[in-house]
């Protein structure tokens, strides 16, 4: 699967110089596949020691909100066994058994910290662990979504004497038994955190929300939502709005005596703010039962206490901020004018942004349809526009 042979050079002929994908999880594996399914060589830079290395971060109970048809990458489906909501050890499974079954080329223990144009303009040239300088005919930047942890920068935190961690550290249930948790942030992974340290048997659950958020269930008599969000991708934000409102006050609910009131805003329009709806995995329910508690958002931290935005003062054990990841691109590519105000890329699939042709970014979307099959589609759209127009020469794979 790992190829330790230093990739090419700076010096190598234009005609040798391959299309380098930096990052080896779904959206680089994917992308590198597709290209080699175009006859361009493709070098995938994986910092980590394997491929996937997010996913075998995550908390052990995480499965795919996405069906197992529908997040296949391109050119290999995902076995039937692994079930229709594949779990997060067979993603990594099914990952390893990508790399390995299209024999890609794929370097790992090798980071790359900044890219730029080559000297003669013809390509990229990337800066890497070592002291590697290596020179592409393209570049496809896939270093993922939730890339850095990013907790806020709560007043007194820095003081705080409980144990306060970020959801990446999140592993199972076993070490908040009996203790009472506060989790911070309602996306996927805060519900579903919280959800599973219930059924764990900490002994409290708290869920502290800022922005109440639209729910779904997962599949309504075997329709998966993935089928709708698929449906609805390129329909007006407004009618997808319109119509998902109904739907939600038949589906879900009214939660409100919780303290879990139904969003303002419209779905598609919190969706095209960067918030995907949360898909129950047993959050509901256990909000009706009052097994997890709703509370207000975390305003600050003062004398060993959390102090809520109502003014609220509540001594959990322990807090666990689900508070989302950052890019973390502008080292990478932050001096290429190709970064938007929230530091994503400005272009994505088979776009490159102006002023940087042959510079493709992939899996910095978050899309209603689901990640992994946008990112299964833009990889073959990355690789066929690299074939059609390149960004200098880009070798091809003989035969």
């Amino acid at each position: 699967m790992a190829d330790s042979t230093p990739p090419a050079s700076p010096t190598a002929h234009p005609a040798d110089r391959p299309v380098y994908v930096i990052g080896g999880g779904p959206g680089g594996l994917a992308a590198a596949y597709a290209l080699r399914a175009q006859g361009i060589r493709a070098v995938v830079l994986e910092k980590s020691d394997r491929v996937g290395a997010s996913w075998r971060r995550h908390y052990d109970r995480l499965h795919l909100h996405t069906t197992r048809r529908l997040s296949a990458l391109p050119g290999l489906a995902i076995p039937r066994r692994f079930g229709r909501w594949v779990s997060r050890e067979n993603v990594v499974r099914y990952l390893e058994k990508y790399a390995e079954y299209h024999e890609l080329e794929i370097v790992t223990g090798v980071e790359v910290s900044r890219v730029e144009r080559s000297a003669d303009g013809t390509g990229w040239l990337l800066h890497a662990t070592g002291g590697r300088e290596l020179t592409g005919g393209a570049v496809v930047v896939a270093t993922g979504y939730n890339h850095t942890p990013r907790i806020p920068d709560w007043p007194g935190a820095d003081d705080y004497t409980g144990e306060l961690l970020h959801a990446s550290a999140y592993r199972n249930a076993a070490p908040y038994a009996g203790r009472d948790v506060l989790v911070v942030g309602i996306g996927n992974t805060g519900a579903e955190i919280a959800v599973d340290l219930v059924e764990g048997g900490a002994s409290r659950v708290r869920l502290a929300v800022r922005t109440a958020p639209h729910l779904l269930r997962r599949s309504t008599a075997g329709w998966a939502s993935q089928y709708t969000g698929v449906l609805v991708r390129r329909l007006p934000v407004a009618l997808v709005d319109r119509l998902a409102k109904p739907v939600a006050k038949l589906s879900v609910p009214d939660l409100s005596a919780h303290g879990l009131r139904r969003p303002d805003t419209g779905l598609y329009s919190r969706v095209n703010e960067g918030a995907i709806p949360v898909q129950d995995v047993g959050l509901i329910d256990a909000v009706r039962k009052g097994k997890v508690e709703i509370v207000a958002a975390v305003d600050s931290f003062d004398d060993g206490k959390v102090v809520l935005a109502d003014g609220t003062r509540v001594s959990p054990d322990v807090v666990i901020a689900a508070t989302g990841y950052v890019r973390a691109l502008e080292g990478l590519v932050g001096h290429l004018d190709v970064l938007g105000p929230n530091g994503r890329p400005v272009v994505h699939g088979a776009h490159t942004p102006p002023g940087a042709p042959g510079l493709y970014f992939t899996g910095f979307t978050n899309p209603i349809s689901g990640m992994l099959r946008e990112l299964a589609l833009d990889a073959v759209k990355i690789a066929k526009s690299v074939a059609r127009n390149g960004a200098g020469k880009v070798s091809r794979i003989p035969g």
